[in-house]
């Protein structure tokens, strides 16, 4: 739960995560949409966030709870009656429930690689933004990119996997008919920018595929793949 005494980018980061949620107060939400609006680097954060949380709209489709639902909960948590003012103000309380909700939904998003909330592009700027989930079947290893066309600037997030002594992850991007290219070697316990050359920034679109191998200690002696294709996945526009 972010809070007035929050700063730095940690603190942006959880406030940003609560409104792509929808958590904040009509105020606060207001507040925090101009902001965005304003900020380019709080846009990139909103839209991280959004992809890291859409595979959970589409796993868990929005369902109207029965009418008699928020009764059995309140007779569950409260089966002894407490005094109305405890109960009152525990209901009522804003903060608490955002709270919580915060915390299991964050959890969620980095157990998962996951995305929820994400509405259709309202702005030509979002024509240079990328997304892609990289897994692979039989693998535990799991990473989200999200590339910024403006800057050229990737970010990739590890969401699962294990090191594996004397081993590196590295990361390549391919394009058709062409050899994968080595962006370096990643961790799967850490999030990570590069900052893209030139050519780099001219060949990577919609349709490049990114794809992390399992390579020596310092990644690939060859400049080329060696090892196994841990985890996969092909960048789409958001």
């Amino acid at each position: 739960m972010s809070t007035e005494g929050d700063s730095g980018r940690e603190g942006d980061r959880v406030l940003v995560a609560e409104f792509v949620l929808g958590l904040l107060e009509p105020a606060e939400h207001g507040r925090v949409a101009r902001r965005i609006a304003a900020d380019p680097a709080l846009r990139r954060e909103k839209r991280l966030w959004e992809a890291h949380l859409q595979h959970l709209d589409r796993e868990f489709p929005e369902t109207a709870p029965p009418p008699e639902l928020f009764a059995r909960v309140e007779r569950r948590l409260f089966p002894e009656e407490p005094t109305a003012g405890w109960r009152a103000w525990l209901w009522n309380n804003l903060l608490v429930w955002r709270g919580i909700t915060v915390a299991a939904v964050l959890v969620a998003a980095v157990a998962v690689s996951t995305g929820l909330l994400r509405p259709p592009p309202a702005s030509s700027e979002l024509a240079n933004e990328l997304v892609a989930s990289l897994e692979a079947s039989g693998s535990e290893v799991k990473f989200i990119a999200f590339y910024d066309g403006t800057s050229g600037t990737l970010r990739l997030v590890g969401l699962a996997g294990q090191a594996v002594p004397h081993k590196d992850y590295e990361l390549w991007y391919i394009q058709p008919r062409q050899a994968p290219v080595s962006m370096g070697v990643v961790r799967v316990d850490q999030r990570l920018a590069i900052t893209l050359g030139p050519r780099q920034r001219q060949v990577i679109g919609n349709g490049t595929v990114f794809a992390v191998t399992l390579e020596p200690e310092g990644g690939s002696p060859s400049g080329k793949p060696t090892g196994p294709v841990v985890a996969k996945g092909t960048a789409t526009p958001i």
